[in-house]
């Protein structure tokens, strides 16, 4: 097999990550509604950080990773947006903003889910807390679990689609490997991501560890009472549907109680 070492980790996020349907949106107009200044946790690439800054609202994205927040900044920058923005380095739990106030803060995309200790979640919701105006808003989304899916996909590999890779006519193929860990209520995920040209022809495979803590709702609604928010609305879709016993995602905003 040849073996492309051109692209980077990067790159097949954005190839393969595209959001949830309507949740840029979604954020989006949250953020207009507030007015800004927006703080954004687990920013990744900026999918979401430069969207909200396009719409000329002040924004801060916050991520763990060096090489994901370069890719953001190139993004902002090639769309002049890196005046609104500005990105930092940093863990949910522990970062500090001591000047600053949010009237908005947002963890899109499921990233509230990498932080995987219920200790580590009180922090990170309480360091929220401390970052926000006082009539501010934390909006941010988790997958529900359901019991029966869980069960399904432990310990097996499973094939999560199949993604063009812009400007070429190559193609990702996915699959994850997944290893449920119910007592603390972890998922361990092994990814695969395998890039084929337009003859099928294997070019690059890459190997990605992740670990998520799955939340029950009624889970989320204590820790968040505990941390001093009380939630106002819930929503099973970014269109603002209502949650139900249904919903496969679920939509939290909250305030500070």
């Amino acid at each position: 097999m040849n073996v492309n070492t051109s692209y980077e980790w990067p790159d097949y996020y954005d190839w393969t990550s595209n959001g949830l349907d309507h949740d840029t949106t979604y954020y989006t107009e949250l953020a207009k509604a507030s007015r800004g200044p927006v703080l954004e946790l687990g920013c990744g690439t900026g999918r979401v950080t430069v969207a909200i800054a396009r719409e000329g609202i002040p924004i801060i994205g916050l991520d763990n990773s060096h090489e994901m927040l370069q890719r953001a900044e190139q993004k902002a920058r090639s769309l002049g947006v890196s005046s609104h923005i500005q990105f930092m380095e940093g863990e949910m739990q522990d970062f500090e903003l001591p000047d600053s106030r949010f009237s908005l803060a947002i963890i899109p995309y499921r990233s509230f889910m990498h932080v995987t200790h219920v200790d580590e979640q009180i922090k990170t919701l309480e360091n929220i807390y401390r970052h926000l105006t006082d009539d501010g808003v934390l909006a941010f989304n988790v997958f529900v679990p359901f019991m029966d899916q869980l069960v399904e996909m432990d310990g097996k590999k499973q094939f999560r689609g199949t993604f063009p890779v812009p400007g070429t006519e190559d193609e990702i193929e996915l699959y994850d490997f997944t290893e449920i860990e119910p007592f603390h209520q972890l998922a361990q995920i092994t990814r695969y991501m395998e890039r084929f040209d337009h003859k099928g022809k294997s070019l690059e495979r890459i190997r990605t560890m992740l670990e998520i803590r799955y939340s029950f709702p009624t889970e989320l609604f204590h820790l968040l009472g505990s941390c001093g928010f009380r939630v106002t609305q819930t929503y099973g879709t970014f269109y603002r549907n209502p949650f139900s016993h249904q919903s496969e995602e679920l939509i939290i905003e909250a305030r500070k109680a």
